[in-house]
């Protein structure tokens, strides 16, 4: 499965990414007005430290306005996947975009009946925002199974991008499932990197090195 970072913030970005765990970036305007600045100087910045996908997200809500924006975005790198609102127009941009060979992440989906529209527009991720439907008392992660299902079902390229993720346990349930890709706040993944055994037998390791070497000063490694 792969991993995405869900931000804008560079700092976070160059962290994770040197760690050899980012597989692409996804943003969005709330993520871009959070970090402010300039915000074609960020997604240029992003598109160079990224090799992988980069989701740059339209805020045009008509047809020929995210057609408009998305070729824009597309020339900040070759790695950018122009970000739509699963909505009308936003799927007839999404058929327009990817027929042009420009990919597109169909974003704000919360149903399988919208991932399978998207997939059949020619979406090459589909985002299923799990974390805002347990918010309402639905079970967000029971979509991401419905849509695998209807996936696997069919020929098409379309992958489950999992969005609207809140704690690990997200992570490690759609990995379960078999989503082709998570994005993350930096919080999670900060979260999944750590965990209370792992530091305490860490203390314990250099606390016996330091009882050894008090006992063989000369002892090097």
């Amino acid at each position: 499965m792969k991993i995405f970072l869900d931000t804008a913030n560079l700092e976070s970005i160059k962290k994770f990414n040197d760690m050899g765990l980012l597989d692409g970036i996804t943003t969005n305007p709330s993520l871009m007005s959070k970090e402010g600045g300039d915000p074609k100087s960020a997604m240029k910045e992003i598109t160079k430290i990224i090799k992988g996908d980069v989701s740059l997200e339209v805020v045009s809500t008509d047809f020929s306005g995210m057609i408009e924006e998305g070729k824009r975005l597309r020339e900040f790198g070759s790695n950018v996947v122009v970000k739509v609102p699963m909505t009308p127009d936003g799927l007839k941009a999404c058929k327009s975009l990817s027929s042009e060979g420009i990919p597109v992440n169909v974003t704000l989906v919360f149903s399988s009946n919208q991932a399978l529209l998207a997939a059949k527009s020619g979406a090459k991720y589909v985002s299923p925002f799990i974390g805002r439907l347990d918010d309402i008392g639905q079970d967000g992660m029971n979509l991401i199974r419905e849509i695998k299902e209807i996936f696997s079902n069919y020929d098409f390229g379309t992958q489950i991008l999992v969005a609207s993720v809140r704690h690990p346990m997200h992570v490690v349930d759609a990995a379960k499932i078999g989503a082709d890709v998570v994005t993350l706040p930096p919080g999670v993944l900060d979260k999944m990197l750590g965990h209370p055994l792992t530091t305490i037998g860490l203390d314990n390791f250099l606390n016996d090195w330091e009882k050894l070497k008090s006992s063989n000063p000369d002892s090097k490694i």
